[in-house]
């Protein structure tokens, strides 16, 4: 068996996380559905997607559309309340240095952009589909690997422009000094969030319901550090939905 929440995972939130996982470990057992006892935040993600094991993770809308929808379970997509977002949705912040004068996306098409990952949604794809419609995609890009190594690659002047989920630019805002030097130029359009998926023929119904009740059962202290307010069951095919970047611009 084999489990990871690792999306949002920060050194300030490791204490809340393991008791969440606790939680819903425990109310998958009531469910008589066996679950690791710790998480496997250091093997990487895709071997962790396409485990035939796994019992609960987290993935990206755009991995999921491109490459898992169709080998894995659909679990469910926690809401982390994101304003101006349907439940479950969420959307990029497109942040800038606090002290560049430029004030219009355009004014940035020939800039340096940072991206984590040419795979995700909010850092590649939702940002290509804002831009688009303006006439352009941005062709000086370095990739950071990270939201948070493309704030910071954006504060510390080696990168102009980057989108980060609204979660982590939540967390980085909190956490992180650098934070300071950068504004929020526009944010994109909501899509569905982070889904939890489990392996093919997971339990689907007993999974989301113990995830609910665990989210339900956090403490005040822990869901107002990780910002989840619950489970939401969007569709399958609200994430096909979205598009892709073509390949030619990736």
């Amino acid at each position: 068996m084999i489990a990871s929440l690792m999306m949002y995972m920060r050194p300030e939130l490791d204490a809340a996380h393991a008791r969440c996982w606790g939680q819903i470990r425990a109310e998958l057992a009531a469910r008589g559905v066996a679950a690791p006892v710790v998480l496997s935040h250091d093997v990487d993600e895709f071997r962790v997607w396409n485990d035939p094991h796994l019992v609960l993770s987290q993935t990206c809308g755009m991995p999921y559309r491109k490459w898992l929808h169709d080998k894995v379970t659909l679990i469910g997509t926690p809401d982390f309340g994101v304003p101006d977002c349907p439940p479950g949705y969420y959307k990029s912040a497109i942040v800038v240095r606090a002290d560049d004068t430029r004030g219009a996306l355009p004014d940035f098409k020939d800039a340096r952009f940072a991206f984590n990952q040419t795979f995700s949604q909010s850092g590649f794809a939702a940002p290509y589909a804002h831009t688009k419609p303006l006439g352009f995609w941005f062709t000086d890009r370095v990739q950071s690997h990270s939201h948070l190594s493309s704030a910071r690659a954006v504060a510390e002047g080696q990168a102009d422009i980057a989108a980060l989920d609204a979660v982590s630019w939540r967390l980085i805002a909190r956490y992180e000094p650098f934070a300071e030097r950068l504004r929020v130029l526009e944010w994109t359009s909501p899509t569905p969030g982070l889904p939890y998926i489990a392996a093919a023929g997971a339990d689907q119904p007993a999974t989301f319901d113990a995830v609910s009740a665990a989210i339900a059962a956090l403490e005040g202290p822990d869901r107002s550090a990780l910002g989840i307010q619950g489970l939401i069951p969007i569709p399958k095919e609200a994430y096909l939905a979205v598009p892709n970047p073509p390949e030619s611009d990736s």
